[in-house]
């Protein structure tokens, strides 16, 4: 009986070797592997609180960061990043060279170079959360509108709103009349109240739809607005997007979700 037993354990040793293995071969080409979402950084100091695209607490991948040297708030956001597209290039290069399948930026007011940075870059970009409002508008039922609130309301112009693909008529209202968040964005300060700042978001909020009462959504332009997302759709019992809801859908694009075979009956 063992000597049957032993003859069939040499058989399928025998049929387990001679049968080819087919390698599994990994490839090379990127430094950094597994972080898809490269992030384009204004080069600030201000604080990034959890749900701000500079906090790497905020997302649930994997990113890379890239800080783009000269690339303060206030020459962004007031000056239409004047002189700053090839450093823009150049780092989103980099982001790619290290392995970026994608970009992103932290600062809305960046549509200004979609074209150019996508054109350079050579994978897919995302650089301003404004590029959500077609989408939503198309949401929305008949009457409704998409609406805007925006860091700097004086500063965001038809031709950011053109360049991300938003009907320049877009309502659009700013925090600049806040005492907290512009002026600590923008003014780069070291110090940011939250609770006042989140003042600020709601204020802006409840100004949007007391000149537009037709709103039925609301995106957030600013990349720092994220953690007062929940708080404003909460208060305007509205839908709130924002840039991290923004690039978490553009990374499930850039590394969909593998799923389970289903079991054999």
């Amino acid at each position: 009986m063992w000597g049957q037993v032993r003859e069939m354990a040499e058989r399928e040793v025998q049929t387990m070797t001679s049968q080819p293995v087919n390698p599994v071969i990994a490839t090379g080409g990127k430094t950094i592997y597994g972080a898809r979402l490269g992030i384009l950084m204004l080069e600030t100091r201000f604080p990034r609180v959890p749900g701000d695209v500079g906090n790497a607490h905020t997302w649930p991948f994997p990113v890379i960061y890239k800080v783009v040297p000269g690339a303060s708030s206030e020459r962004v956001v007031r000056q239409k990043a004047e002189g700053l597209l090839d450093a823009f290039k150049e780092a989103a290069g980099e982001l790619v060279s290290l392995g970026a399948d994608g970009i992103t930026t932290t600062c809305g007011f960046l549509s200004l170079f979609q074209e150019e940075l996508a054109a350079h870059a050579g994978v897919p970009v995302a650089t301003s959360s404004l590029m959500q409002v077609p989408f939503v508008q198309r949401l929305l039922p008949p009457g409704k509108r998409t609406g805007i609130i925006t860091i700097s309301a004086e500063t965001l112009t038809a031709e950011h709103l053109e360049k991300a693909g938003v009907d320049p008529s877009t309502p659009v209202v700013g925090t600049e009349s806040g005492r907290e968040f512009t002026r600590v964005v923008v003014g780069d300060e070291m110090e940011m109240d939250v609770v006042a700042a989140e003042e600020d978001i709601l204020m802006a909020g409840e100004a949007l739809l007391a000149e537009h009462g037709d709103i039925g959504a609301i995106v957030l332009e600013c990349t720092n607005m994220g953690p007062f997302s929940n708080a404003l759709a909460a208060h305007l019992q509205l839908p709130v997007f924002d840039i991290v809801a923004f690039a978490t859908w553009f990374h499930a694009g850039l590394a969909p979700r593998k799923y389970p075979r289903p079991d054999r009956p």
